[in-house]
């Protein structure tokens, strides 16, 4: 792989000095959907599949961005000096925007990088190829430029680049879980304060299997900012009522108590959503302590049924992979993860069942939807790296 990267980027770029490379991870979440900018907890992991950077100094103030994965835009270039959104710049706009970002911090970025990408996550599938190039592009300058900040600044730093600079309304999950990964743990995450915990996954011979329905979607084009807005606006008619900052600031009961004065009937449902899932992740993390994998996996059921029928994110792709897979022998749990609308679907299932689950479940999805989804057995891996 090394020697493959290298070799196209001198190809692309030229020969000159020393390439480094560097490693980002993509993430998937165990469970806790559209609460990261509820002021709820999540529960994540990174990969072991993610995203490559090779990267070399160009002694100018202009930056080159080269995709393996998008090799027909050609190299794609910037003035580090001003950087700009551009609709043609397509998927460079994400390496764009933290450079941007970090400049916005007050950091100095006193030279022009050359940098190739190359990323095994299937693109715009949930898994989070755009927060793991964003993370990668953040941690490469801080390794070449020796910036000061740690790991967790990294995942606000990249956060606040999709915000301001790309325009998609994100929380902080995905950027924090990549930054901060760690092998064989979920990060126990608390968006509110940003406290986290890791937590070890002991599967004991079961597998974590990601669906990706081949269904895309792009987030700033998607539902995904009026699910916000919707949260947003039911959260303002009970701050009326009840001192809170967030609806994760809310439990079940205390939540059905005052619902009714959410005045938007559909408003009423996203909250009804932040606030039980945000509760179904913290007894998911409390069984996974207890070994109780049974009750993770009935967990994992309810927030997939409340993603579908309170919070609208899921869809018929979705819906069919998961169905299948609560159908199939040595099932723990199964639900869609990452934002919705498309995507991926994440199971949990007896090691020895693998082969029977990915047969059965894409025979189902393919008779069902009229064309393949991909699967894929994933690691928990941890987070970004220079590879020497």
């Amino acid at each position: 792989m090394k020697n493959q990267l290298f070799q196209k980027f001198n190809e692309i770029f030229g020969d000159g000095e020393k390439i480094e490379l560097y490693f980002s991870p993509g993430r998937v979440n165990l469970i806790g959907e559209h609460t990261d900018y509820n002021g709820g907890h999540v529960f994540p992991c990174a990969l072991t599949i993610g995203t490559y950077g090779a990267v070399r100094k160009n002694n100018s103030n202009t930056l080159r961005f080269y995709s393996m994965n998008y090799e027909h835009f050609g190299i794609i270039t910037s003035n580090s000096e001003d950087i700009k959104y551009s609709k043609e710049d397509d998927w460079a706009n994400y390496p764009k925007a933290v450079f941007w970002a970090i400049k916005e911090k007050g950091y100095k970025i006193p030279q022009g990088l050359d940098i190739l990408y190359y990323g095994n996550i299937p693109n715009q599938s949930g898994l989070s190829s755009s927060a793991s190039i964003e993370v990668l592009t953040g941690y490469i300058i801080k390794s070449i430029c020796s910036l000061d900040f740690d790991m967790v600044e990294l995942a606000q730093i990249c956060k606040t680049a999709e915000n301001q600079f790309i325009g998609v309304n994100c929380g902080i999950m995905d950027q924090f879980a990549i930054a901060m990964g760690k092998k064989d743990h979920g990060i126990f995450l608390d968006t509110n304060t940003l406290e986290y915990e890791y937590a070890p996954v002991i599967l004991n011979n079961k597998k974590i299997i990601i669906a990706n329905t081949n269904r895309k979607r792009e987030l700033s084009d998607s539902k995904y900012n009026e699910r916000r807005e919707e949260c947003e606006s039911a959260l303002l008619d009970l701050q009326k009522i009840v001192d809170i900052q967030t609806l994760g600031d809310l439990k079940e009961l205390e939540f059905e108590e005052i619902k009714h004065f959410i005045q938007n009937p559909v408003c009423r449902k996203r909250a009804k959503h932040a606030v039980y899932e945000n509760q179904r992740t913290v007894m998911a993390v409390s069984a996974l302590k207890n070994h109780n994998l049974t009750l993770f996996g009935q967990l994992m059921k309810e927030s997939h049924i409340s993603l579908r029928d309170d919070y609208e994110v899921s869809g018929k792709e979705l819906d069919t992979l998961v169905k299948a897979a609560w159908e199939q022998e040595g099932v723990i749990g199964s639900r869609m993860t990452g934002a919705g609308f498309g995507g991926c679907t994440v199971s949990i299932l007896d090691q020895d069942q693998v082969d029977s689950f990915i047969y059965n479940v894409g025979k189902i999805y393919e008779d069902e939807i009229g064309y393949k989804a991909d699967f894929y057995v994933v690691d928990i891996g941890d987070g970004p790296c220079k590879i020497d």
